[in-house]
């Protein structure tokens, strides 16, 4: 009977040898970007938490955090400071009860696609979601129905004009989730879910937001993403692409981009 081959597992030595040749080039990425104008160093979903979120956070708000699951974007004291009702909408019943505990009063396991609200929310977040719907307009017709006249959805999401989006659309499943917890294992919690990015420019979703009735209060471009560091020049190609093709296109050139959405009030 022929023996059957096994390949070892990489030896620690190994995986600490790539870990260090994968930080050199992050490092080296870095760097280039200190010689850019600070716009193109700006982090999106950084920008979106730190700023965007609380912009728009009120006392005794009530909040849907949409497809947040057991990663809130609100944390249990800024919830019990500011007095806020906080509803988790998420497709997966188990990422909502992952959740820490007290952070929901109530949840929703349901597609935001399907979902028709009560019309009652003050604030949505919904951050990192809306590419991985197939359907985007019936997403902002679920977003709407959520809001009361004058309430605000706030929105980070990546462009598919990006290059990382469109390797996502064109690779394999299998095969791009092998290669991102490779480089990036620290995204096997909350990432490699398939992902369609179905009219996700900054263009397509102004038009998306006038045809359901909502208006555009705030829209931030970014122009930076870490996929692409692990090898810097990979990076120094991505970013030259980057530069003139936000020359040429402008806000459509965007890598992420966030917008805050304010559901027309009744005339």
């Amino acid at each position: 009977m022929p023996a059957t081959r096994v390949t070892p597992p990489p030896s620690p030595t190994t995986a600490s040898g790539l870990r260090g040749f994968i930080e050199s080039q992050r490092a080296l990425s870095e760097d280039f970007d200190s010689l850019l104008p600070t716009h193109y160093s700006v982090d999106g979903h950084d920008d979106f938490m730190s700023s965007l979120i609380p912009r728009f956070l009120r006392s005794g708000a009530t909040v849907y955090e949409v497809g947040g699951g057991k990663h809130p974007s609100i944390d249990l004291a800024t919830k019990r400071k500011l007095g806020l009702r906080v509803i988790g909408l998420d497709i997966s019943a188990s990422e909502l009860a992952a959740a820490p505990k007290g952070i929901y009063d109530d949840t929703i396991a349901g597609d935001i696609c399907n979902i028709r609200g009560a019309g009652d929310g003050d604030l949505i977040i919904c951050k990192g979601v809306l590419e991985h719907v197939k359907d985007a307009e019936c997403a902002f017709a679920g977003l709407q129905s959520l809001l009361k006249p004058g309430g605000v959805a706030l929105l980070f999401v990546p462009s598919r004009n990006a290059v990382f989006s469109r390797l996502n659309r064109l690779l394999p499943e299998s095969f791009k989730r092998r290669i991102l917890f490779t480089i990036f294992p620290h995204k096997k919690t909350d990432s490699g879910f398939p992902a369609w990015y179905d009219r996700c420019t900054p263009r397509d979703f102004r038009e998306l937001a006038r045809l359901n009735g909502m208006e555009v209060l705030d829209e931030h471009h970014y122009y930076r993403s870490s996929y692409f560091s692990f090898f810097f020049p990979l990076y120094l190609g991505w970013r030259f692409w980057v530069l003139a093709f936000h020359a040429v296109m402008g806000s459509q050139a965007a890598e992420t981009f966030t917008m805050a959405l304010m559901r027309v009030p009744y005339p």
